[in-house]
């Protein structure tokens, strides 16, 4: 049997010490599918049903040609480590025993091993890989340059998929579904407000926006909020004057606005509630002639 080598790239390489050797087909042994138990780790938690029954087909005619990993956790029990895709679609084919490397692996290791082999050959989608590399962070607690380094991904590459699950949920399930691209929820994710992130969502879902049209509303809606929050930018006045102001607050019990420039000019706003309100605050001021 030929196994590609290389085939996971040094992500999994950086892993697993004896990589080599199980690329080059060493230690492949035949196991009874009625033994394999699923891996309590596996980061993929959807499985596409019809890519699952054309692979299915593809075993019935060929055969299992890529062995799945998996470690022997009693005399009759193996778990898997990777390749549970593989191994549901012998069961669909009906095969008793399948190829297999068995190896002996910590949990740690199992968590690690599954991720990688995952993203390297099964296309997880985006908050799958999102959740793994948070999983990895949080259970084994690396970094985000440890975790870089450990499965073969640029730093940045990594963030950018963590940045994902700080989209709404329904976002996070229309990236899931493939309603948007990645290039659309990493657009959004520049935007801060959560419900302006779904009300772009559903415009792109019902006027079918690119990529590129997405990131110009973004955009413009950035420039708009940063002009905004110019535009209500108080002036600033002499620190000596912040002591009238509290005591303007104080004679009319509520906020005042306060306001001066550089020449010494300003306004003094004494802000009402209701007409009582107003009623009090003239009182107060006809009480100081």
């Amino acid at each position: 049997m030929m196994v590609k080598r290389n085939a996971l790239g040094r992500g999994l390489g950086a892993l697993i010490d004896d990589a080599e050797k199980m690329q080059q087909g060493a230690g492949i042994d035949e196991i009874e599918l009625s033994k394999i138990e699923a891996n309590p780790f596996q980061p993929r938690s959807n499985f596409n049903d019809e890519a699952l029954a054309e692979l299915s087909a593809s075993i019935k005619e060929l055969g299992l040609i890529q062995p799945i990993t998996l470690r022997k956790v009693s005399e009759n029990k193996y778990q898997i480590i990777a390749g549970e895709r593989r191994f549901r679609a012998s069961q669909l084919a009906g095969l008793n025993k399948i190829p297999a490397y068995v190896r002996k692996a910590k949990d740690d290791g199992m968590l690690e091993m599954a991720l990688v082999e995952n993203i390297q050959r099964e296309d997880l989608d985006s908050i799958e890989i999102a959740l793994s590399y948070q999983r990895l962070m949080d259970e084994l607690e690396y970094t985000q340059e440890e975790l870089s380094s450990r499965v073969g991904k640029k730093r940045s590459t990594i963030a950018n998929y963590l940045r994902l699950l700080k989209l709404p949920a329904v976002v996070q399930k229309g990236l899931i579904e493939k309603q948007i691209s990645m290039g659309h929820a990493r657009a959004m994710i520049n935007i801060e407000d959560s419900e302006t992130q779904i009300m772009i969502f559903e415009q792109i879902i019902k006027h079918g926006f690119s990529v590129r049209k997405v990131e110009e509303i973004v955009r413009d809606l950035n420039t708009q909020e940063d002009e905004a929050t110019e535009k209500t930018v108080k002036p600033k006045y002499p620190k000596e004057y912040k002591v009238v102001k509290t005591q303007l607050d104080q004679l009319f019990s509520t906020t005042i606005d306060f306001a001066m420039n550089e020449k010494g000019k300003g306004k003094i706003t004494i802000p009402f509630k209701s007409k009582k309100d107003l009623e009090r605050i003239v009182k107060i001021i006809e009480n100081q002639k």
